[in-house]
């Protein structure tokens, strides 16, 4: 009886941690709502109301009608989707290289990955810019996607690598008893096991794409090539910020985020557990 009991209480405090945990999450995102279904009039009273007095949704027409923010939505779109699929490409390949191969360095090339993860990117944001400055690749997407894949690439691989080592390695020996090559091995066998975690690794790829904000400021400079950080920047005015217009261009920008998350959480779950036992 006093087990059930501690496991009740138990369960009592988890879900009450949870409920304060969503809160924390949910009430910025609910200011941003409310901010965003206020009028210009109302955002500069003097009175601070949670609950608009006249909720409108001219806000979020404006991000559309007096902004290129479908542009920017494409934009980051086309950019962050190439390069999540580049990295996880290389990065799944890398990742079972090192995980079924022994060859000389291979510590070092992993201490290699990760040391490089350990710098700002705003160290490396001059030698960028001039590289491709000289290969003439400033203001294109072209640009954004080689620099977000070298960013994305070490910790994927390092991701990879602890998935592909939680399946046996005797899955290996027995396809090759088999008369499987190491292409079919990988592709038909191994491959569909680690999917949880290249899901996994291709989310981590993409929100921190999506998200990126000062290279793709620096390396674009014309409309139709910046991207939602940079177009949702740019609504910080000098004198006057409109509050509701940058909150619903906001909302919009946690829009694919959100849809990850609801219709993948079940990949990201497994693939977070994927790698952590052997």
């Amino acid at each position: 009886m006093m087990t059930r009991n501690a496991t009740r209480s138990g369960s009592g405090v988890a879900y009450g941690l949870l409920v304060l945990s969503s809160l924390v999450v949910l009430v910025p995102v609910a200011w941003m709502l409310s901010t965003a279904l206020k009028s210009s009039d109302e955002l500069f009273s003097q009175t601070v109301r949670w609950l608009p007095l006249n909720p409108s949704l001219d806000a979020f027409a404006r991000v559309f009608t007096d902004y290129p923010f479908a542009t920017y939505f494409m934009n980051s779109i086309v950019v962050v989707t190439a390069s999540t699929v580049i990295a996880i490409a290389f990065a799944t390949f890398a990742g079972y290289g090192v995980s079924r191969f022994e060859f000389r360095g291979r510590g070092s090339l992993m201490t290699f990955l990760l040391l490089t993860q350990m710098f700002p990117s705003i160290m490396l944001l001059i030698p960028y810019f001039k590289l491709f400055q000289t290969l003439g690749l400033i203001d294109t997407r072209t640009a954004l996607v080689i620099a977000y894949v070298s960013f994305q690439l070490p910790l994927c691989t390092w991701m990879m690598v602890g998935y592909f080592r939680s399946v046996p390695t005797e899955l290996d020996d027995a396809a090759a008893v088999d008369g499987s090559g190491r292409i079919r091995t990988f592709f038909q066998i191994i491959l569909p096991l680690t999917m949880p975690g290249v899901a996994a690794t291709a989310i981590y790829a993409f929100i921190s794409g999506w998200n990126e904000y000062l290279f793709a400021l620096v390396l674009t400079s014309s409309e139709d090539k910046k991207t939602v950080p940079v177009g949702i920047g740019q609504l910080i005015g000098q004198y006057r910020i409109e509050w509701n217009d940058l909150m619903a261009a906001s909302l919009y920008a946690l829009v694919p985020l959100t849809l990850i998350f609801i219709f993948l959480q079940k990949r990201i779950i497994s693939g977070m557990t994927a790698g952590a036992v052997k």
